[in-house]
């Protein structure tokens, strides 16, 4: 049966300059897949078609959130994949893409990725990628290169690199050994995502900080300055020059980083950016107030640094955003006693779509078709699905977000549906409700006008593989 979503706004593709925002239309799907964007259609339903009004609500791309951890398997108390998947269906995420790193085994090589894929492949309730990595505890093994190229060969999103780690379990890299990763990947022909920031210059200060007694969260702030972001990424440029590997910067905090990759961009090397809510939101001053609660590395900075994200975020500066969703265990990890021992993560899954809608494009900031390109298109080309995901468009997976833009709600952690609920936005209104998600033309997600939550069983997700360029 082919399904009809009736009296819906779509964003158009490629719209114009100073054309409208939205434009009425039907989405005629078959299967899994958009078969046509029409125009409204007042005619009654044919026999073999399933005709569902949409009351006139916004319908955008799925959201695609590139940079999540959902610790399963081997940290579980923190989340799972069927509490991340519920979350990401219902905030209007129709794919994520999980991090290597935080789970056990870490995806370093074939064996570990079909570990993982075995253990989370009943819990998905939204589609997923996965990342493979590289740590310093893959390269001890003499036949690291070969199980990057398994990891690479089974379809993996991109591969993960850390120049500061605090995971035992995924050590980052010295200069030697992340210059050898990017020029086995760039021989593979896989994009790798970096977390920037420099190891030295980190752990000095924090060192010094704690053997003063330092204890406050602007002692852990002062311990990841922008400098260390700003050295790091400067460092990655000159890699990508040399080695011609396809660099992505990870949760960009820095308006000076971004500079960065700015001009690296301007030189035609091939490195891009993303950004996260967290960063877009907060400085020094909430870290203050809200204690570990924002704890995340990197650390939020200055308005001067908010300000340049979100320019970046406007002017294509910036990439993509997503939310490094790493959710401590509530409240025992988050309230240790100490700055330096308290987890360091915030979820965020749910409140991507959310957040970008109103406090972007609702407050003028970014308008919607840009809205769409970094949170949709733009993961889906990077993660090689742009040719299936990302679009509303005839061919592509019917993966939909639908949001009520005439209502509002106030973020309450204990409303969302991820496992440990705690979230520094608490407390905000934000514009515009998320009500149904469709992944491959099933509604996986619905909000009723009474408030009452539906959602698809766990198991229906797919595992997504990296196209081939």
């Amino acid at each position: 049966m082919r399904t009809r979503l009736h009296n819906l706004r779509i964003v158009p593709d490629g719209p114009e300059v100073g054309g409208p925002d939205t434009i009425p239309a039907d989405l005629l799907i078959e299967g899994e897949r958009i078969v046509a964007v029409a125009p409204p259609d007042q005619r009654p339903a044919e026999a073999d078609e399933l005709r569902l009004d949409m009351e006139g609500q916004l319908v955008l791309p799925g959201a695609i959130d590139g940079h999540v951890h959902f610790d399963d398997p081997g940290f579980t108390h923190r989340e799972n994949f069927e509490t991340g998947t519920r979350a990401a269906a219902a905030g209007g995420v129709t794919c994520v893409v999980d991090m290597p790193c935080t789970s056990l085994p870490p995806v370093t090589s074939g064996a570990n990725l079909r570990e993982k894929l075995a253990v989370i492949a009943p819990k998905a309730r939204v589609d997923y990628m996965l990342w493979g990595g590289v740590s310093a505890n893959a390269m001890e093994e003499p036949d690291w290169v070969a199980h990057l190229e398994e990891v690479v060969s089974e379809g993996v999103a991109a591969i993960k690199l850390y120049m500061l780690s605090g995971m035992e379990t995924f050590r980052d890299l010295d200069a030697q050994g992340l210059e050898q990763a990017l020029r086995e990947t760039r021989r593979l022909g896989i994009p790798v995502g970096v977390h920037a920031e420099d190891r030295n210059l980190v752990l000095e200060i924090t060192r010094r900080l704690i053997e003063e007694g330092r204890n406050e969260p602007l002692d852990y702030a002062a311990s990841r300055p922008a400098a260390g972001e700003v050295s790091a990424v400067s460092t990655l440029r000159t890699l990508c020059r040399r080695t011609g590997a396809r660099i992505h910067v990870v949760h960009v905090g820095a308006g000076e980083a971004l500079d960065v990759i700015a001009e690296a961009r301007g030189e035609g090397l091939p490195m891009s950016g993303e950004t996260c809510p967290q960063y877009l939101e907060f400085t020094e001053g909430d870290l203050q107030s809200q204690g570990a609660l924002l704890k995340t590395a990197p650390v939020v900075k200055t308005e001067e640094d908010r300000e340049r994200l979100w320019q970046g975020v406007a002017n294509g500066d910036i990439q993509h955003v997503a939310t490094d969703h790493a959710a401590g265990e509530w409240p025992a990890e988050k309230r240790t006693g100490s700055i330096w021992t308290d987890y360091g993560g915030v979820p965020g899954v749910e409140l991507l779509l959310p957040y970008l809608y109103s406090e972007g494009y609702r407050r003028g900031r970014i308008s919607l078709a840009r809205m769409v390109e970094v949170v949709c298109a733009a993961p889906a080309s990077f993660f090689g699905i742009g040719g299936r995901k990302g679009r509303i468009a005839p061919g592509f997976d019917a993966d939909l977000a639908v949001i009520d833009e005439t209502d509002g709600w106030t973020v309450r952690a204990g409303d969302l549906h991820n496992l440990n609920r705690y979230t520094p936005l608490e407390g905000r209104r934000l514009a515009g409700r998320v009500t149904a998600t469709f992944v491959r033309g099933v509604r996986v997600y619905h909000r009723d006008a009474a408030g009452e939550e539906f959602l698809e069983p766990a198991g229906f997700g797919r595992r997504i593989r990296r196209e081939p360029a």
